[in-house]
């Protein structure tokens, strides 16, 4: 499948892109600075250096036959507000027009869904983060929102909750079960499910929580 990663350079995107190739796929990579690339993957995928801020550059980066986007920017305390936001607006209008069947995004365990049994642990995280890491909750939240008005493309969402490092184990629970500030995945195990997802309509419209 030809997929393109935004944020490949990021502890998220790195996994994603490495196990991205590792399952086959034809990977292009929009990235501000080529050199946080590791070498050992630099010649077998397409680099794009630019902003996924800037539509034009979002879209140099999804070259004709695009199948899908795999969205793994992460929000820290010097991104800009509503960067995944604004970023994934880019997306909505480019897929159509490029004919891309396909968007898997990252979003932040602290947005909250109809399907999800909200008990206190899952109170608990969302009052966390919009205490303490409110600029990502609100931009991750946003994101969603608009997504959900847009019904008409293919998306799929994956909501981590603490993410660390750690290996690939492929064994996680992906769904709306209870979940608390205990609740973790790796890095790795994250994008595992995400890079599974490329190929599986099984969520398609939804945004389950990744949790062991």
């Amino acid at each position: 499948m030809k997929v393109t990663i935004l944020g490949a350079t990021g502890a998220l995107g790195s996994e994603c892109l490495q196990q991205a190739l590792d399952a086959g796929h034809d990977i292009s990579v929009l990235v501000r600075n080529p050199d946080k690339l590791s070498e050992s993957v630099r010649d077998k995928i397409t680099i794009i250096k630019g902003d996924a801020l800037k539509k034009e550059d979002v879209e140099k980066s999804l070259p004709t036959g695009t199948e899908a986007i795999l969205f793994a920017i992460g929000v820290n305390k010097n991104s800009p507000q509503d960067l995944c936001t604004d970023v994934t607006r880019h997306i909505i209008d480019l897929m159509p027009k490029l004919s891309i069947d396909r968007l898997v995004w990252c979003g932040g365990g602290s947005t909250l869904v109809e399907q999800d049994q909200i008990g206190c642990g899952a109170q608990f995280v969302r009052w966390f983060a919009e205490m303490f890491f409110s600029l990502r909750h609100f931009d991750k939240e946003h994101q969603y929102q608009l997504l959900l008005q847009h019904r008409d493309i293919n998306w799929i969402g994956i909501r981590p909750l603490q993410m660390n490092a750690g290996g690939k184990s492929g064994h996680y629970r992906l769904g709306f079960d209870h979940f608390s500030g205990m609740s973790n995945i790796t890095f790795s195990d994250c994008a595992h499910a995400m890079v599974a997802m490329l190929e599986d309509d099984s969520w398609i419209g939804k945004a389950p929580i990744i949790q062991y």
